[in-house]
């Protein structure tokens, strides 16, 4: 695990960026991970730039989104393939069907898992898989005592987690979902190169057990510990609990120039 601590989120979302941009510009058929919530809209704000400004592609991309509410219309406005297309898909190039979710409305959940599972696969394989955390340590929507092999399923949300979601619902928790689909820890950890971005106080804690706390499916996102190839960008106060922060910093700094994340 690499860990990349800096002051600016901006630089961490640029970093981020920059890694997409390097895997698009070799490989324009790349699968791409998508999350939605808070801490990636500054990297898909700096790669619609990248698009406009100095010609990155899509168009020959896929994308699957980490996860999906159960029950939302399709035309509600936090459906998370509505979101992202807001966000990112349509100011970009994405062909169209390009961006796919878990389909949240299906009458069968379990086979709408089953076959988001199968496409993820046809698809080769998510590339790159851009995360968020939860301040329980959450990743997707994993809630802590989730099976560190899970794969895509039907989980339910803990009341700590639509409590944090309820800002995208006017504050009311009553709006928010109690279920989900989401990719199972065992479905990310399959993906080849994960970037997850934390940024504040609220998630340090998190942050802090993920990175060097023991492997536990009460910090689902500590699983991460044994990926590959695994990016923790982290702003100051994300990374206030770590042990080795001066370690991660002094291995940054001193990071071969042509070596990217």
């Amino acid at each position: 695990m690499e860990v990349v601590i800096n002051s600016s989120a901006q630089y961490l979302a640029d970093l981020a960026a920059e890694a997409v941009d390097t895997l698009l510009r070799s490989r324009p058929d790349a699968v791409l991970g998508l999350a939605t919530g808070t801490s990636p809209l500054a990297v898909y704000e700096a790669l619609v730039r990248r698009h406009r400004d100095s010609g990155l592609s899509f168009a020959e991309a896929r994308a699957f989104l980490l996860d999906e509410y159960v029950g939302l219309a399709a035309d509600h406005p936090e459906r998370y393939l509505t979101v992202i297309e807001r966000v990112l898909a349509s100011r970009v190039d994405f062909a169209p069907g390009a961006v796919q979710a878990p389909d949240g409305g299906a009458e069968d959940l379990v086979a709408a898992c089953a076959q988001y599972e199968q496409a993820i696969a046809e698809a080769g394989g998510v590339d790159l898989q851009i995360l968020g955390i939860g301040t329980d340590g959450h990743v997707a929507f994993n809630e802590p005592g989730s099976s560190l092999a899970s794969r895509t399923r039907v989980k339910t949300l803990t009341e700590q987690t639509r409590q944090d979601n309820a800002r995208f619902f006017d504050y009311d928790i009553r709006q928010v979902p109690k279920h989900v689909l989401t990719q199972g820890l065992g479905t990310i950890m399959a993906a080849r190169h994960v970037i997850l971005l934390a940024f504040g106080p609220g998630k340090a804690e998190a942050v802090h057990q993920l990175a060097e706390g023991p492997v536990s499916a009460l910090w689902p996102g500590s699983v991460l510990q044994y990926h590959p190839h695994m990016s923790l960008l982290v702003d100051d106060a994300a990374a206030s609990r770590l042990q080795l922060a001066d370690f991660y910093r002094h291995a940054w700094d001193n990071k071969p120039s042509w070596q990217g994340l």
